[in-house]
């Protein structure tokens, strides 16, 4: 005779799993990409930068680097690994100009971070249970020395950051680079 088996009951939370969007990350990721080559086809790698900011390359280097730990975030938490994100070396000027001389430039930059947008978004779409998406991270941002955040954030909070407000602002400041005849061009 056939077991029988009384149904399991779903816990409310995976009942309604809330996968996340990758739309806005890989649209974003294109932008920086975007403006990335716009600002080497204009004047190349070595357009400079206004006093105390990063030119081309140091941009392209610095949001590898935060790829680079995003990724390392989300691998640790499918993984069931304890992990945090710290975005202070993708600040650090030695670890920026080692990262420009490992990738071989402004085009090596921008192929590593067209590989790591694409691992991103693989990782972070529908691979990432809404339990994933809500893990806890232990969070340090800084930005230009200025603390912002110091505190554990769901992981769903750093991907949807990155997204929204770390690619859009080193996109905005790529173009920034361009002299203003380009920038008109570049924006439209």
């Amino acid at each position: 005779m056939p077991e029988t088996t009384a149904p399991v009951a779903v816990p409310p939370s995976l009942k309604e799993l809330t996968l996340l969007d990758t739309i806005p990350l890989r649209d974003a990721y294109r932008a920086l990409l975007d403006a990335a080559a716009t600002v080497a086809d204009a004047a190349g790698p070595g357009l400079p930068a206004p006093p105390g900011e990063w030119n081309a390359d140091q941009i392209l280097a610095h949001v590898a680097l935060i790829g680079a730990g995003t990724i390392a975030a989300v691998s640790a938490v499918t993984a069931g690994a304890n992990t945090t994100y710290d975005n202070r070396i993708a600040q650090d000027t030695w670890t920026i100009d080692r990262v420009i001389a490992l990738a071989g430039g402004s085009t090596g930059l921008r192929d590593r971070i067209r590989g790591q947008a694409e691992a991103l978004c693989a990782l972070a779409g529908p691979a990432l249970s809404e339990a994933e998406l809500a893990a806890m991270v232990p969070t340090r941002l800084l930005s230009g020395g200025t603390l912002l955040l110091d505190q554990p954030v769901p992981l769903r909070d750093i991907l949807t950051g990155l997204a929204g407000m770390e690619l859009p602002g080193h996109t905005r400041q790529l173009l920034a680079l361009l002299p203003d005849g380009a920038r008109a061009g570049a924006a439209t």
